[in-house]
């Protein structure tokens, strides 16, 4: 394996794109990402503020690439009833969604998703591939620089079928009676 991208240079692929980045999300959670665990517990515990401070930058930078013309999107695979970690992630997309990412919803029995990779990945204006390394406990670890021509082929194909059959936010949400009131701000 090829060394993983981590700390900045890894937050340098989000400043280095021209046209397009696209994340598919396989992972059952992501809940042990250091910054998503108190807002996490506060969203679960119905706190009438989550504290969102960490997504600013985040949400700064997307509205960037957008106003310039660049496409942030992502399909998350899903179960179906949700997991508490999924419902927070429904809730939190909103965020990003109102920023100008857009996020869609596969639920995980879908007949599409047994022809996807079994890994999450960064694709980059369809030619840069970095596969996503994560510890037992959902922390990410680092990402992969990809560069074999028949990988990237097959992320390409990937990210179009899943794009293809995914439900996208608003609709997903409000079709599994996800209470937009507590919409996420700041």
């Amino acid at each position: 394996m090829t060394a993983l991208l981590t700390g900045d240079d890894f937050e340098a692929l989000f400043t280095q794109f021209a046209h397009t980045a696209f994340r598919l999300e396989v992972r059952e959670s992501y809940a042990g990402m250091p910054y998503e665990v108190e807002p996490l517990r506060q969203f679960l515990n119905g706190a009438g503020v989550v504290d969102l401070e960490w997504t600013r930058g985040y949400r700064a930078l997307i509205s960037e690439h957008v106003a310039a013309g660049r496409r942030i999107t992502r399909v998350r695979i899903v179960s179906e009833p949700w997991s508490d970690y999924t419902r927070f992630g429904v809730w939190l997309a909103a965020g990003t969604n109102a920023a100008g990412e857009d996020i869609r919803y596969l639920p995980r029995t879908h007949h599409a998703v047994t022809e996807l990779p079994d890994e999450d990945y960064w694709l980059f204006d369809s030619n840069r591939l970095y596969v996503l390394h994560f510890t037992e406990d959902d922390n990410l670890i680092g990402a992969e620089p990809v560069t074999d021509p028949a990988r990237v082929v097959a992320a390409n194909a990937a990210r179009d079928a899943a794009w293809h059959y995914a439900e996208q936010r608003d609709r997903y949400a409000k079709r599994h009676g996800l209470d937009d009131q507590r919409r996420p701000s700041a």
